[in-house]
């Protein structure tokens, strides 16, 4: 195989990824509080050719020495973008939206820590025990700020959620604070659902460093910026993303285009006597 041919596998493959990505996006742009995610590329190994046995000869040269040849590009990063999706009011009392780009909810899902600005919830039946248990569309349990399952009696009416965060209700003994984070390194997290987010696998990283708990204990409560009776739309614009997706499948033609000419070149090649 060629050198073209091989850069050339090499990219497709990485924009392929780039494609699934856009697809990815643009099927939730309907799904509440998602967030959307971009690809960015860096080159693969590059090889240098030195082609010039005297550099002196290079007089005024302002790029590096010899020749470089590169083996194709790769998805470096896929960001999340955390800016602010439009809102609509719903007046459904459990119907909660963030006001600030970097807030989101803590969910559980299996016992792993989860978060999400889908702010639909839900009064679920607790089973073989009396007491609703508050959850997001998914049947996923939501925490409070000491990251406990939310847990509320039958027989309660008038659910008020403030702009801090603090559920309460009338035959609620207690208020409940829900449990909310605020995002310092959206980079590092994971996508683990339409609309949830995770920690990464990586041991090394501490969740310190990529988030920060909006607790009583730690005076940040008043930092929340939560709307009730409102969701969060997707922040996907579909112009950009069909736009995207436009350049990628260019990008896809012209390096199908360059394996096409390359086999031809080394069909003409072959059948050289």
């Amino acid at each position: 195989m060629s050198h073209m041919m091989t850069t050339a596998v090499n990219t497709m493959n990485q924009l392929q990824k780039q494609f699934d990505l856009i697809s990815h996006n643009i099927s939730n742009s309907d799904t509440t509080g998602y967030k959307t995610q971009n690809a960015s590329f860096a080159e693969l190994m590059v090889q240098s050719i030195n082609n010039q046995s005297a550099q002196e000869k290079e007089t005024g040269r302002v790029s590096a020495f010899g020749i470089r040849q590169g083996v194709g590009a790769r998805v470096t990063k896929m960001p999340i973008s955390l800016e602010q999706g439009s809102l609509k009011t719903t007046d459904r009392p459990l119907d909660i939206a963030f006001t600030s780009p970097k807030q989101f909810l803590k969910v559980s899902d299996d016992n792993a820590l989860r978060f999400t600005r889908n702010g639909a919830l839900y009064l679920m039946p607790l089973e073989n025990q009396p007491g609703t248990q508050l959850v997001n569309q998914d049947g996923l349990p939501i925490l409070d700020e000491n990251n406990n399952r939310i847990i509320l009696p039958n027989e309660i009416s008038n659910i008020q959620i403030n702009d801090h965060g603090q559920l309460t209700a009338e035959g609620l003994l207690d208020p409940i604070h829900l449990g909310v984070i605020e995002v310092k390194k959206p980079q590092l997290l994971e996508q683990k659902g339409d609309s949830l987010l995770g920690l990464p696998d990586d041991p090394n990283v501490e969740p310190g460093e990529i988030y920060t708990d909006l607790t009583n204990a730690a005076g940040l409560r008043g930092d929340i910026g939560m709307q009730q009776q409102t969701l969060e739309n997707a922040n996907v614009d579909i112009g950009v993303e069909l736009s995207n997706m436009t350049m990628v499948q260019r990008a896809l033609q012209f390096q199908s285009r360059s394996i096409s000419i390359s086999d031809q070149m080394m069909g003409i090649i072959n059948n050289i006597r």
